[in-house]
């Protein structure tokens, strides 16, 4: 996370100028980010929609109104900051949520659906703080990561969960369990 907040510092906290969506879970959180994003643009939002992974260009992982971003503006960025990226040493996907983050920013979108690269606690998405949070449906992935039982699971996902924040969950069993054992305080 600590790179992820340098990265962020660095460009300013572009995720400050518009809203976010922040979408988490193992079954469903794709479909969920690309619905979400569907209703708000047809509502009349400039919508962004930063979502992993892609299935043929890289590009798919970041959207506003449904439109890729231009091969132009990644290059741009890439080549623009490599001093401060060669620097710092990001992971691929630290440098992928900052360049979704940044661009957003620059394409002046109302709000952006973020769904999160894996877990949610740590991941580098969870600098925002949203207007909503999401955690879809919960089950074994990346356990070598987030841990080898669903309770664990859970508790990482729920990390995106922010005091005074709404959030929806698409299964209340682990959650409720979680909240009832005092994993998380919020």
């Amino acid at each position: 996370m600590e790179t992820s907040f340098y990265i962020d510092k660095y460009f300013g906290h572009p995720h400050r100028n518009y809203k976010t969506i922040h979408v988490t879970g193992t079954n469903g959180k794709g479909s969920v980010s690309h619905m979400l994003a569907a209703i708000l643009q047809t509502a009349g939002y400039k919508t962004g929609l930063f979502t992993s992974p892609h299935l043929k260009d890289f590009r798919e992982r970041i959207r506003v109104n449904g439109k890729i971003i231009p091969k132009e503006e990644v290059t741009d960025f890439v080549f623009q900051y490599k001093r401060v990226f060669d620097e710092i040493k990001p992971s691929f996907f630290e440098m992928t949520s900052a360049l979704a983050f940044y661009y957003f920013a620059k394409a002046q979108v109302d709000v952006a659906v973020i769904e999160v690269g894996m877990g949610g606690r740590l991941d580098s998405t969870n600098i925002i703080t949203s207007i909503l949070s999401v955690i879809t449906n919960i089950g074994f992935d990346h356990t070598e990561f987030l841990g080898d039982t669903l309770d664990k699971i859970a508790a990482e996902k729920a990390g995106i969960i922010k005091k005074s924040i709404p959030v929806v969950i698409g299964s209340i069993t682990l959650i409720h369990g979680l909240f009832s054992n005092n994993f998380l305080n919020v």
